[in-house]
């Protein structure tokens, strides 16, 4: 009993910290840069009234245009090689890196985005909510099976392809049948049957 309360505690606080530290590194990277454009703008924020918050305020705003035009300029042919060069040589190194890039692609609705594909999974009797992370030259699926209701915590399995079933779902939808402990299920299975042409219930 005393063994499994501490299991379930570990997993707790290890399902809230894959939460709460992404969220922190952006903010805390936010305020850093906010800190040093802050100096670029101090001789603007000297015209502005004192009780104007106007150095952070601007820092802000520049920060983001920086990022809005970074975006604009990863979305031309030239933009796009030299961001693929730097994630393969940089990104791509930092633990993490990969699957929040996998995640927020996901989460934009960008479809060319490979792995974590919305499916159910056959394990042992039972259809479970789970992501296609890749699939096998042999046809066999790696598949993520999150816990509920931690999206991002879970088990990986290799599954033979008749145990996975893939739903044309979006990935959003599928993520809050997880958080929402299984609410929505219905859904994910009327969206296998009508891929396999089976009878709906």
């Amino acid at each position: 009993m005393k063994k499994s309360l501490l299991d379930g505690a570990a997993h707790a606080v290890l399902s809230g910290f894959l939460i709460i530290v992404p969220i922190y590194l952006a903010v805390l990277l936010l305020l850093k840069a906010m800190d040093t454009v802050g100096h670029l703008v101090h001789p603007i924020t000297l015209l502005l009234p004192d009780w104007f918050p106007g150095e952070r305020l601007l820092a802000l705003l520049l920060v983001l245009l920086v990022c809005y035009l970074v975006g604009i300029a990863l979305r031309t042919a030239t933009g796009r090689d030299i961001g693929e060069r730097i994630e393969r040589k940089v990104l791509d190194r930092i633990p993490g890196y990969s699957i929040l890039r996998s995640l927020t692609h996901q989460m934009a609705g960008e479809s060319g985005e490979k792995g974590w594909k919305p499916a159910l999974a056959e394990i042992e009797e039972a259809l479970v909510p789970a992501f296609i992370i890749e699939e096998f030259e042999d046809g066999r699926y790696t598949v993520f099976v999150p816990s509920i209701p931690t999206p991002f915590v879970g088990t990986v399995y290799i599954l033979e392809r008749e145990r996975v079933h893939p739903v044309n779902v979006p990935f959003a939808r599928a993520l809050q049948v997880v958080t929402r402990w299984g609410s929505g299920a219905k859904g994910l299975e009327m969206a296998m049957r009508e891929a396999s042409g089976a009878p709906l219930r």
